[in-house]
């Protein structure tokens, strides 16, 4: 039987004890549909009111009540879990205090098995016309008000494949995941909080771009509607295959898609139509 990966589509508030209930019933919900690897969207926990928040409630790795809960969920559920984005302890403990923006990967047995940290910081201003009207306003968004921004790409073995990791922004820039597929990704996870502008405009081009380009899956978990601090993300969550296919997809509000992934089919198409080998970069 092939594996089966999900990913979770939320509409996060500010408070955290309500979205970790959320969490913990849909990757429930997701293990009865078969999933062995389950992956939140980015900011999961919090989607704060003012992004200092993060700062304030950032947790050490492997330490903390974010991290504890879905560490039981692994366990209880028997899944791995990749957690979208979480704020942790930025390591520089000698710049300005900030967050990273990190997402972990959990084995079924609750380990922490990987962390990246989000090295594209979303510092841009969108001017947000979803009515057609010409009174337009604009959004401001500076993360690296708040986060540290990482430098580490990161690959990470597992039983369902070689598996990339990355965190919405970083969707723009295809040399990163260049670079996973040189470290052998099979996989590539984007969860995500895309602004409801720019996804309407590019969030679906850039997912296929990435999986045709590199011949990998990419799986893409997202925040999806109207959140309480007035942000609107755009949600369309995407599981889409190795062709560029688009396999499951959850455009608005909560909810769940699975994907199987055939690695054998993947590999032969490699070998056959062997482009990655082909580039002169």
């Amino acid at each position: 039987m092939l594996p089966k990966i999900a990913a979770i589509q939320m509409a996060s508030g500010p408070q955290i004890e309500a979205n970790l209930m959320e969490a913990t019933r849909l990757i429930r919900e997701a293990a009865k549909q078969g999933a062995q690897m389950v992956v939140l969207p980015e900011s999961f926990a919090l989607m704060a009111m003012n992004e200092s928040e993060n700062i304030d409630v950032a947790e050490y790795e492997g330490i903390g009540h974010i991290q504890d809960t879905i560490r039981h969920c692994a366990i209880e559920n028997k899944v791995w879990i990749v957690a979208g984005s979480i704020p942790l302890k930025s390591d520089d403990s000698d710049g300005p205090e900030k967050a990273s923006s990190a997402s972990l990967m959990f084995n079924d047995k609750g380990e922490i098995v990987a962390r990246y940290n989000k090295i594209h910081l979303f510092d841009v201003d969108i001017e947000a016309d979803e009515s057609g009207n010409t009174n337009k306003k604009v959004e401001h968004y500076r993360e690296s008000d708040t986060f540290e921004a990482g430098t580490e790409v990161t690959v990470v073995e597992t039983p369902f494949g070689n598996i990339g990791l990355s965190i919405c922004y970083d969707l723009r820039f295809p040399m990163l995941y260049q670079e996973m597929v040189k470290r052998g990704a099979e996989i590539i996870l984007v969860p995500a909080a895309f602004a409801q502008t720019t996804g309407l405009m590019h969030w679906e081009p850039l997912l296929r771009a990435r999986a045709i380009e590199n011949q990998c899956y990419v799986i893409a978990p997202a925040q999806g509607g109207f959140h309480v601090n007035g942000r609107h993300t755009y949600g369309n969550s995407m599981a889409i295959d190795f062709l560029g296919k688009i396999k499951a997809s959850c455009l608005k509000g909560t909810g769940i898609i699975t994907i199987s992934i055939d690695l054998t089919t993947q590999r032969k198409l490699r070998k056959s139509f062997p482009v990655l080998k082909h580039s002169k970069l």
